[in-house]
């Protein structure tokens, strides 16, 4: 798991948001998951992005992804309002491959990350707004992650209050030479 603290500047955070602001606006937010791993969120994928975005998106994946990494084409933007919360999850393997990269616009918050068969291992990691975040093999096998809700939402003894979060998220394609059991 790494954390790129400052990974966009206010420019490029007001670019991205402004960019899906108007067609996330249309949507309204959900409190049921196929999975039930995120309640009132709001999602999209996206092929297609202005110049100066796409150019924001590409220094993500050259930064995430070593060079010849088949990626996904469609990018994730994920809406998480401020009482909003995803739950601990293991993102299936059938969607994506072993890195995701993730940048965080409007607000802080703390995902968790607890092992899937040592639950006391517990690691919290802030995501400040503007960072970039990258969960890769170990972190995304093994570990549950979720993003705390407000009332849950400490780093250490520190209160962190989330607002609306909202993710654009890179991902590598599954492996399919690998069997599922």
């Amino acid at each position: 798991m790494t954390v790129i603290e400052d990974f966009l500047n206010e420019d490029e955070e007001r670019s991205l948001h402004e960019e899906v602001e108007p067609y996330m606006r249309r949507l309204r937010y959900e409190f049921d998951h196929w999975d039930d791993a995120i309640h009132g969120y709001r999602e999209t994928e996206r092929l297609h992005w202005n110049t100066q975005n796409a150019s924001i998106l590409q220094r993500v994946r050259d930064v995430a992804f070593p060079p010849g990494t088949p990626q996904l084409s469609l990018v994730h933007v994920l809406d998480l309002a401020k009482e909003g919360v995803i739950k601990p999850h293991i993102d299936s393997v059938r969607f994506c491959g072993n890195t995701i990269a993730g940048l965080s616009l409007l607000s802080d918050s703390v995902m968790r990350l607890i092992h899937e068969k040592n639950r006391e291992q517990v690691v919290d990691i802030l995501l400040k707004r503007r960072s970039l975040y990258i969960m890769r093999n170990t972190a995304r096998y093994e570990f549950t992650h979720e993003i705390l809700g407000n009332a849950h939402s400490k780093f250490g003894d520190q209160i962190i209050p989330r607002g609306r979060r909202i993710s654009v998220i890179c991902r590598n394609e599954p492996d399919t030479t690998t069997e599922t059991k």
